[in-house]
C-alpha cells in the first residue's frame, strides 16, 4: 500500500508538471497583480503594487500598506491596511503625485493613518487588474473598488453599527477638503508630489458622491479633527462622515479626480461612470482587460508560465498614463506640467526611457501602435511647452537617470509605421536636444560640449556616469540618424549622427576587452576594475554596459578580435564569479546585491542595462546560446509570485523583455526593422495586429528540454536568419519552430545571417 502511496504521488507530481493549458477564453482571469510586491528598499522583487486601473489610465488604486509619502506604498509583507490610494506612482524611487486616498472605519473615530490602520490578511483578499476585494478585521468592514479610466467605485459593507465612517485624506504639503452634505458629496484637492519642479497651481482635484445620507461630517487638520468647518484649506486636509449602518449594509462611493478642476472632475465622473452601479462598472473593467490582453494568446505552457506570462503583459499596459482628460465640448484637453494652462491635446506621464525604450515601446509599437501614437502627439505638447522631450517625467521633468533616450523613442515609432502626427516638430525636438545640456542634468544631454569635440563625455570633468552617458548617446545619435533617413532628410543634416553613433570605439580598452572612462586628455581612467558599480556607470559596472552598442554590435565583436573571441567574452559574464565593488556609492545597493544572489554571475536581469545582452550571440554566430540563456533567464527569474521579479519592474520593461522573449524575439535595436531571434516558450502564440493581422508562432514540440531552434521555416519556407523584420510581421506571418533537445551549433552561424549592425550596413 505504501509502495502504491508513493507511486500515485510520483504519476501526481509529473503528470502536473507536464500539464499545460490549451485556449484561452479570459486573459485576465490569470494575472496576479500581487507579482512583485515582496520587496523593500534593499532587495527589489518587482517594487510593484497591485495596480487596480485600466490600461493606459489617469489613475490607478492601490491598497496603502505603508504611511503616506512612502514610495513603498504597498508591501506583501504587510500586516495592516491604512487606506486606498488613488496612485500615479510610477515607482517608489519616484514616489507619487497627486496622491489621496479613502478608509473605512467603525467604532472609535479615528482618522490618521497610523490609527486607522486595520488588520487584514492576503487569505481575504482579492486582487485583479479591474477589481480589488479585501476584509478588514478591525473595522469588520469589506471594501472592494473597481476603476475605469479616470474614475471609480467603492462599496464598503458594514455592520451594524451607529459608528460606521469613511475618512478621505488629502495629504500633507497643502490640500484642501469640503463637505457638502446635502449633495451627500466631499470635494478635495491634493498638491503633494515627489519630483519637480512643477508649477505652483499643481492639484489634483477629486470629487466623491456617496449613496447615503451623512449622519456625522467633520474635517480635520493633521491630527486634529475640526468641529466648526466643513470647508478646510490647510497643510494637511481631511474629512470624515458617518452613518448608521445594519449588518451587511453595503455603502457606495463614485469618486473621480481631474488635474483641470473640480468642474472636470465632475465630467469625468458622469462620463465614465454615469448611472452604471458597482456591478456594471466591474463588468466594463473586466471586459476592457479581457480584450486589450486577447491581442496576444498563449496555447501550450504550463499553468504557472501561462500565469506569469498574462501577469507581466498586465504591467507592460500602465506606463506611460494618460494625463489628458475629455471635457465638455468633447475635445481632448490636459493641464500642463510645464505652463500650469489648460492646453489642447494629447499629454502622458510617468515613465523613464532609460528603461523604457530598450522594450516597452518597442512593444506598444508592434501589439498596440495606435496608443503609442497619442504618446507620440503628447511628445510633441511636452516639447512645445516644456522646450525639451521629457527623459523621465513625473508628471513633468524629472533630474534623474542619463541618456538623451527620448530620441530611441521618437525614431522607433515612426521607422516602425507610426504616422498622422507632426514628426517635423519632433525632428527640431530629437535635434534640440542631442546638441544641448537642458535645464537639468537628466534632459537634453549633459556634458555634450565634450561630446560633440571629443566624441565622448571625459571622466576627470566632474560629469557623473560618464561612460553610461558616451554610450547612450553614441546609440542615440544613431537612431536620429534612423530618424532623418526615413524623413529624407538630406546627408549634410544628417551625416554626423552617424559619425557620432561611432562614438562608442572611444571608450572601447583593448588591454581588457571591455568599455572603460577616458580622461580629457585621451587617456584612460585608472585604476579601472571592470566590477565597479557606478563612476563612469550607471547602476551597472563596465561588464555590463560594454554590450551598449546596441547599433553597432558586429563593431564591438571586431573590437573583441572577432566573432569567435565575442561569443566567448559574452561567456564570460555568466561564468565569472558575482563580486563586485560598491564604492563609488558607500554601500551596496539593492541591484547590486540582486545580481549577487541570482547565482547567474555577472548578469544583472534586475536592471536595465544588460538586459538584451543575451540576444547579442546572435551576432556572433551562436544563437543556441541565446536560446539556452533565455530560457534560463525565464525559467529562474519571472514568476506570478510576490517575489516573482529579479529587481525592479520600472514601468513595464522587465515585463516587456519576458513577453518579447516568450514569443520568441526581441527588440535589440530600436529604431531599426528588426527583432532578434531567440525561441518560443509556448507551443502557440497568436498575435493579432491593429490591422487586423496575424502572426503565428508554432512550436509543437515546445518543452522544458526541447529549448533550442532545430530549424525554422517562415511562411512554409525554410529561414536562415537570426532576425525577423517589423515590417514583414506587419503583412501577417507564420512562423513554425522546430524544437529539440540538442542545439543546432550551425544554424544562423553564418554572417550572412546576422542581425543589422551600422558597420555592416550596405
Amino acid at each position: 500500500m505504501k509502495k502504491l502511496f508513493i507511486a500515485l504521488l510520483s504519476f501526481a507530481a509529473s503528470t502536473s508538471f507536464a500539464q499545460t493549458v490549451g485556449k484561452i477564453t479570459d486573459p485576465v482571469d490569470w494575472i496576479n497583480p500581487l507579482m512583485g510586491t515582496q520587496s523593500k528598499p534593499d532587495l527589489s522583487n518587482g517594487n510593484t503594487y497591485p495596480a487596480i486601473g485600466l490600461p493606459w489610465g489617469m489613475n490607478m488604486w492601490s491598497p496603502q500598506t505603508g504611511k503616506n509619502g512612502d514610495g513603498w506604498a504597498y508591501v506583501y509583507g504587510a500586516d495592516k491596511i491604512r487606506g486606498f490610494k488613488q496612485t500615479h506612482q510610477p515607482s517608489p524611487w519616484m514616489n507619487d503625485y497627486g496622491a489621496f486616498s479613502i478608509m473605512p472605519v467603525t467604532g472609535k473615530l479615528k482618522f490618521t493613518d497610523d490609527d486607522r490602520a486595520s488588520w487584514y490578511s492576503h487569505k481575504a483578499e482579492v486582487s485583479k487588474p479591474y477589481y480589488y476585494s479585501v476584509y478588514l478585521a478591525d473595522a469588520d468592514v469589506t471594501t472592494e473598488i473597481t476603476p475605469t479610466e479616470r474614475a471609480a467605485q467603492f462599496r464598503f459593507t458594514f455592520p451594524k453599527t451607529d459608528s460606521s465612517f469613511v475618512v478621505v485624506d488629502a495629504q500633507d504639503r497643502g490640500s484642501y477638503i469640503k463637505i457638502i452634505p446635502a449633495e451627500r458629496k466631499i470635494i478635495g484637492y491634493t498638491t503633494k508630489y515627489a519630483r519637480g519642479p512643477l508649477p505652483k497651481n499643481f492639484k489634483n482635484y477629486f470629487v466623491i458622491y456617496f449613496n447615503k445620507d451623512f449622519k456625522l461630517a467633520k474635517t480635520w487638520d493633521d491630527k486634529k479633527l475640526n468641529d466648526k468647518d466643513l470647508e478646510l484649506t490647510v497643510n494637511h486636509a481631511g474629512a470624515v462622515i458617518g452613518f448608521q449602518t445594519t449588518k451587511g449594509e453595503q455603502v457606495t462611493a463614485k469618486v473621480a479626480s481631474s488635474f483641470i478642476s473640480f468642474e472636470q472632475a465632475d465630467i469625468n465622473l458622469k462620463r465614465e461612470l454615469a448611472n452604471d452601479g458597482f456591478d456594471a462598472t466591474k463588468a466594463k473593467g473586466r471586459a476592457v482587460w479581457n480584450k486589450t490582453l486577447s491581442k496576444i494568446a498563449v496555447e501550450g505552457g504550463t499553468i504557472d508560465q501561462t500565469r506569469t506570462f498574462y501577469s507581466c503583459m498586465y504591467r507592460t499596459l500602465f506606463f506611460p498614463n494618460k494625463l489628458y482628460e475629455v471635457d465638455a465640448q468633447n475635445q481632448i484637453v490636459h493641464w500642463s506640467p510645464y505652463t500650469g494652462e489648460v492646453k489642447p491635446g494629447y499629454m502622458f506621464a510617468g515613465t523613464g526611457f532609460w528603461d523604457t525604450f530598450r522594450a516597452l515601446y518597442p512593444f506598444l509599437n508592434l501589439v498596440y501602435p495606435s496608443i503609442n501614437k497619442e504618446m507620440q502627439q503628447g511628445l510633441i505638447n511636452d516639447y512645445k511647452e516644456g522646450g525639451w522631450l521629457p527623459e523621465w517625467s513625473s508628471p513633468g521633468y524629472a533630474n534623474i537617470m542619463v541618456g538623451n533616450n527620448s530620441a530611441s523613442v521618437v525614431a522607433d515609432a515612426y521607422i516602425k509605421g507610426m504616422r498622422g502626427y507632426d514628426i517635423n516638430t519632433l525632428w527640431d525636438a530629437l535635434k534640440h536636444g542631442a546638441n544641448n545640456e537642458g535645464p537639468m542634468e537628466a534632459v537634453g544631454r549633459d556634458g555634450v560640449k565634450y561630446y560633440n569635440e571629443l566624441g565622448y563625455v571625459p571622466f576627470d570633468v566632474k560629469k557623473n556616469e560618464n561612460a553610461a552617458k558616451t554610450l547612450e548617446y553614441s546609440y542615440d545619435d544613431f537612431t536620429i540618424y534612423q530618424l532623418g533617413r526615413a524623413l529624407g532628410k538630406p546627408a549634410s543634416e544628417i551625416a554626423i549622427y552617424k559619425k557620432r553613433a561611432m562614438n562608442y570605439k572611444n571608450l572601447f580598452d583593448p588591454s581588457s576587452g571591455l568599455m572603460r572612462g577616458k580622461n580629457q586628455d585621451g587617456t584612460f581612467q585608472s585604476p579601472f576594475s571592470p566590477f565597479k558599480w557606478g563612476g563612469a556607470f550607471t547602476e551597472g559596472n563596465s561588464w555590463h554596459y560594454t554590450w551598449s552598442v546596441f547599433q553597432d554590435v558586429d563593431g564591438l565583436a571586431k573590437l573583441m578580435g572577432g566573432h569567435e573571441k565575442f561569443v566567448t567574452k559574452l561567456d564570460s559574464v555568466f561564468s565569472m564569479p558575482p563580486v563586485f565593488d560598491e564604492s563609488a556609492y558607500g554601500g551596496v545597493i539593492h541591484e547590486i546585491r540582486e545580481m549577487q544572489i541570482a547565482n547567474m554571475g555577472q548578469y544583472a536581469h534586475g536592471n536595465q542595462p544588460i538586459q538584451h545582452m543575451i540576444y547579442l550571440y546572435n551576432y556572433g554566430g551562436a544563437p543556441y546560446k541565446t536560446q539556452y540563456w533565455v530560457r534560463e533567464t525565464m525559467n529562474r527569474m519571472y514568476k506570478a509570485t510576490p517575489d516573482g521579479y529579479c529587481g525592479d519592474e520600472d514601468n513595464g520593461q522587465t515585463s516587456a523583455w519576458y513577453v518579447f522573449s516568450a514569443m520568441g524575439f526581441y527588440p535589440v535595436t530600436p529604431a531599426t526593422d528588426q527583432y532578434v531571434l531567440g525561441a518560443p516558450l509556448f507551443k502557440k502564440v497568436t498575435l493579432t495586429l491593429e490591422n487586423g493581422k496575424t502572426v503565428v508562432i508554432n512550436a509543437g514540440a515546445n518543452s522544458d528540454s526541447n529549448r533550442y531552434v532545430q530549424s525554422l521555416q517562415l511562411n512554409g519556407k525554410p529561414y536562415s536568419k537570426n532576425w525577423i523584420s517589423h515590417s514583414g510581421l506587419q503583412n501577417g506571418a507564420v512562423l513554425n519552430f522546430n524544437m529539440t533537445a540538442s542545439p543546432n551549433k550551425t544554424r544562423g552561424s553564418n554572417p550572412v545571417d546576422f542581425p543589422y549592425s551600422l558597420s555592416t550596413e550596405k
